[in-house]
């Protein structure tokens, strides 16, 4: 890791014009993770010049996503549309010394600033794509106050990040167009140029730029599917940074020690939905059981109320689920059956694994089996169904799978003998003969009909 002489200083500086998406909160970990690396603060800016598009909801939003991550900042939030007069001083010191002038479209107060670029190269070391020369006599001078009153983009980035003393620029490479315009700015009003670090884009598997199509695009998007902060932190520092070796877990403390903006890659990074979801199942499982379970109940309770914490065996059942889960929200697709007798029956299951001729006897025998039991668990149940094998002679796929589908309606989720448990005696009984009623029904039809 490199080390620097300076206080390291940083920024994240988004737009309030939308949610914080995949994009941004890459940015913002890397420069959180760039600022604790090296002992150095990190300042959040809000960017909101754009008074048509930028609203405090998103506002809110982007810090409710900053905190969720826990991407903390140390100072700020600064917002560029209270500094306006701050930035007029400083456009007004460029037109007294001849760098900057008003437009002719129209005279009095409402005018634009425009800041004449010098025809020289310039040259930009950025930290991770090498250096990189722009002939600036191919750029048109730049606007840097609009009529409307409010500064340009180009033109209060440059005065917020050298007022706010920023040491390393850590940003999209959506940006390196706008450096060389920004370089002589720093230049024409005395401010030491920053260290540029410009990440590459984030795509998807098709090798196009990550968007809606591409899935969920948004940090609260993630958040609300149930996906955990440490986990999308994690997978978010993998997005174009490796430590240099093969890993891929890492906490948040071995981020930080590891990270250096040297080992990020000039290559686009493709962003690999199903490696997430991996990623975040093995977060959930490592999770201790207590912060599991408070992470994953209102999941649950929104799936099937709040009655659900009344369950005798609810602990029970969580335990089973969270080796299953790879984001929490399927805690209501995997669990709904354990909570209500009103579930639906999965069709391709029934056909599959209900809808053959040995099934009713199967199911019939195993009921007098359960039905004798004293002890209701997973072993006695298990041990039930081995008896019932080996006097039927028939395979354990041949009981398993029929029962899991009576009791469940579907034909996936956790060991069959250890949902009996979790459902009890009664239920089983009662809905392995709801699932003998099914079969018998369909097959009074399917006779009815050729009749």
């Amino acid at each position: 890791m490199t080390q620097h002489n300076d206080p390291v200083r940083v920024r994240f500086a988004p737009s309030p014009t939308g949610y914080l998406h995949i994009g941004g909160a890459r940015t913002a970990l890397f420069n959180w993770l760039f600022a604790h690396a090296n002992n150095g603060k990190m300042i959040l800016r809000i960017e909101d010049t754009d008074r048509e598009r930028s609203t405090l909801e998103d506002v809110d939003r982007i810090i409710e996503s900053l905190k969720w991550l826990g991407l903390n900042w140390d100072e700020g939030p600064f917002f560029q549309s209270e500094r306006k007069e701050l930035y007029r001083e400083y456009a007004q010191k460029l037109i007294d010394q001849g760098l900057a002038y008003y437009s002719d479209e129209q005279r009095g107060e409402h005018q634009a600033i425009i800041f004449s670029i010098p025809n020289e190269k310039v040259v930009i070391d950025d930290i991770i794509h090498g250096p990189m020369e722009f002939d600036n006599s191919l750029i048109k001078d730049l606007v840097i106050f609009k009529s409307d009153g409010f500064p340009t983009y180009n033109f209060a980035c440059v005065v917020d990040d050298a007022l706010m003393g920023i040491t390393h620029i850590i940003r999209g490479d959506d940006h390196i167009s706008n450096t060389p315009k920004q370089i002589p700015l720093y230049k024409a009003l005395g401010f030491p140029v920053p260290k540029f670090a410009h990440v590459p884009l984030i795509l998807g598997k098709d090798k196009s730029r990550l968007s809606k199509r591409h899935g969920a695009t948004s940090v609260q998007s993630y958040q609300e599917e149930g996906f955990l902060p440490d986990a999308l932190v994690n997978f978010l520092a993998l997005l174009g940074w490796s430590p240099g070796d093969n890993r891929e877990l890492m906490n948040r403390k071995e981020l930080i020690s590891l990270f250096s903006l040297e080992r990020i890659s000039s290559k686009n990074s493709v962003f690999d939905d199903e490696k997430l979801r991996w990623m975040n199942s093995v977060y959930i499982r490592e999770s201790s059981y207590n912060d599991y379970k408070s992470l994953v109940m209102p999941f649950l309770k929104s799936a099937v109320g709040d009655d659900c914490e009344k369950h005798p065996e609810l602990d029970y059942i969580l335990s089973l689920l969270q080796e299953r889960l790879k984001v929490l929200n399927e805690i209501s697709e995997q669990s709904s059956f354990f909570f209500t007798d009103d579930f639906e029956y999965d069709e391709k299951s029934v056909a599959k694994r209900l809808l053959k001729p040995e099934v009713p006897e199967i199911l019939s025998n195993l009921i007098h089996k359960l039905a004798v039991l004293e002890e209701f668990t997973d072993k006695t149940t298990e041990n039930a169904a081995r008896e019932l094998v080996e006097e039927m002679g028939i395979s354990g796929g041949a009981v398993i799978h029929p029962v899991r589908v009576a009791l469940t309606g579907v034909m996936t989720g956790p060991g069959l003998f250890e949902i009996m448990q979790a459902l009890g005696k009664e239920k089983c009984l009662i809905r392995i003969q709801n699932a003998i009623d099914l079969i018998n029904s369909r097959s009074s039809s399917s006779v009815d009909m050729g009749k």
